[in-house]
C-alpha cells in the first residue's frame, strides 16, 4: 500500500496522527499500544472539524501531569523495552535518530549526548511512534511526499526565540525539496520533517497510484485563506501509467539475493526479523545445494528501489556473504485494500482481494484473527471461517 502525503500546509506530528485516524486507525488501538510504550498517564483527544468546508480531525495529546523531557538514550531505551513489533521499533527508532543527528549537529554535541526538550515530550512521542504504528496498522510499505512548504518569521522554544523554519527542520530537509512562502506560522515541524525524512523514499508529484481513499488531519492554527490541513492520500502504486486498473496490476519490485552456506540459522533468522524491519517487501529462505556438496540457503529480498542500497547493506553486514545479486523485476499483482469490517467479534481489519474477472475475496488479519482465538479459547480456523462467513455475506 501507498500513503502519499500531500503537505499542501506543511506537515506536524499531529496533522499526521490526525489523517491516519481519519483514514481508519482506530483510536483505542493508538492509546492501548502507546499507553504500554509510556509510563506516564495521557489520552488522545480527537476531534471531528471542519476547515474551509473540508472534514478532519484534530488530535491533541492530554497529559496527566507535566511532560518531562527525555535524553535520546531515553527514548531508545523505551521503544526497545516495549511490546511494539520490531518493524515499528526500528521505524520509530530511526526517526528519533534522524532527530537526534539533527540537534546535534546545531548544538555541537554527540548524538548520544543530545537531551530533547519540546521532542521529548510525551506528545511528541505520540506523534512519532503513533504515526509509525498507524502506517504499519494500514499495511504501508511505500510512502512519498509532496514539496515541503515553509513559512515565515519566528517561533519560542526552549532556547528562547529562533526564526522559521526552525534549524532543526532546516538540517532534517536535507536534499528534499522545498518552497518558500510568505505565511508568517512554522509549517512544517522538526517532527514532521523527521516523520517525512524517515520514511518517505520521494518527494515531488504524486505518484501514478489507484487511489483508495484519503484522509485529514487538522492543524491547530487558522492559516488564511488556505485551509490547514494535511492530507494523506491511500492506494496502490502504478509505475507504469498505462498499468490497467481493473484486472491484473503491474508494478516493478527489486529482487536481492545471495547464497549462504556458512552461517548460523540462528543469525539468518534474526537478519530476516531486521530486513523485514526495514521495509522490505518479502524476505524468503530458500534450501539449495551448492559447491562442494554443501548444502546452504538462499536468502532473497523483494524491496522498492528505494530501499535497495539499506537493504544490500543489511544483507553484507549481518550474513557472512561475499556478493549480493542484484536485478528489477516485473510482477502482476492482484488489487487488495484493507477495509474496517463489522463482525461478531466487532470491528476488524480485512483485506479485501479484486478478483481479475470479477468479484471479491475476503482475507482477515491473521494477527487480529490470532488474538481473537486465544481470548475466545477457539480453534483459529473456526475465527477465520468466521470472519470470511460474516464479511463476504454467506
Amino acid at each position: 500500500m501507498l500513503a502519499y502525503f500531500d503537505c499542501f500546509s506543511g506537515i506536524s506530528g499531529d496533522m499526521t496522527l490526525g489523517a491516519l485516524l481519519d483514514l481508519g486507525v482506530p483510536q483505542d488501538l493508538l492509546q492501548r499500544q502507546l499507553s504500554g510504550l509510556l509510563p506516564e498517564e495521557f489520552y488522545l483527544e480527537v476531534k471531528r472539524v471542519h476547515r474551509n468546508g473540508i472534514g478532519a480531525l484534530s488530535v491533541n495529546v492530554i497529559c496527566a501531569a507535566d511532560p518531562k523531557d527525555r535524553s535520546y538514550a531515553d527514548i531508545k531505551a523505551l521503544i526497545e523495552a516495549s511490546d511494539l513489533t520490531a518493524r515499528v521499533k526500528a521505524a520509530s527508532a530511526g526517526i528519533f535518530k534522524l532527530l537526534a543527528e539533527a540537534e546535534a549537529g546545531i548544538h555541537g554535541c554527540e548524538v548520544d549526548a543530545v537531551h530533547f526538550h519540546e521532542v521529548g515530550a510525551t506528545d511528541a512521542i505520540v506523534d512519532i511512534v503513533g504515526t509509525v504504528i498507524g502506517l504499519d496498522y494500514l499495511q504501508v510499505a511505500d510512502v512519498s511526499a509532496s514539496r515541503l512548504p515553509l513559512g515565515t518569521g519566528f517561533v519560542n522554544c526552549r532556547h528562547g526565540r529562533i526564526p522559521v523554519p526552525a534549524p532543526a527542520t532546516l538540517a532534517l530537509l536535507k536534499d528534499v525539496p522545498v518552497v518558500g512562502t510568505d505565511i508568517a506560522a512554522e509549517l512544517v515541524t522538526p517532527t514532521g520533517a523527521a516523520i517525512l525524512r524517515g520514511l518517505s523514499q520521494e518527494f515531488g508529484a504524486q505518484p501514478c497510484m489507484q487511489i483508495s481513499r484519503c484522509g485529514y488531519g487538522a492543524g491547530q492554527r487558522r492559516l488564511d485563506p488556505g485551509p490547514n490541513l494535511l492530507r494523506i492520500v491511500l492506494g496502490r502504486r502504478h509505475d507504469n501509467a498505462d498499468a490497467p486498473i481493473s484486472g491484473y496490476q503491474q508494478d516493478q519490485v527489486w529482487v536481492l539475493e545471495t547464497s549462504i552456506d556458512d552461517m548460523n540459522p540462528e543469525l539468518l533468522g534474526y537478519c530476516v526479523e531486521r530486513l523485514l524491519a526495514d521495509g522490505a517487501l518479502d524476505v524468503v529462505l530458500f534450501p539449495v545445494h551448492m559447491k562442494k556438496n554443501r548444502p546452504g540457503t538462499m536468502l532473497q529480498v523483494i524491496c522498492r528501489q528505494a530501499q535497495t542500497e539499506s537493504l544490500l547493506e543489511r544483507i553484507l553486514t549481518e550474513t557472512t556473504t561475499l556478493g549480493v545479486r542484484h536485478y528489477r523485476a516485473d510482477r502482476r499483482i492482484l488489487a487488495r485494500e484493507v477495509i474496517q469490517a463489522a463482525t461478531s467479534y466487532g470491528t476488524i481489519a480485512v483485506k479485501r482481494v479484486h478478483l481479475p474477472h470479477g468479484g471479491v475475496r475476503v482475507v482477515p488479519e491473521f494477527e487480529v484473527c490470532r488474538e481473537i482465538a486465544k481470548e475466545k479459547n477457539l480453534p483459529l480456523q473456526v475465527v477465520y471461517d468466521n470472519i470470511v462467513r460474516e464479511v463476504s455475506g454467506g
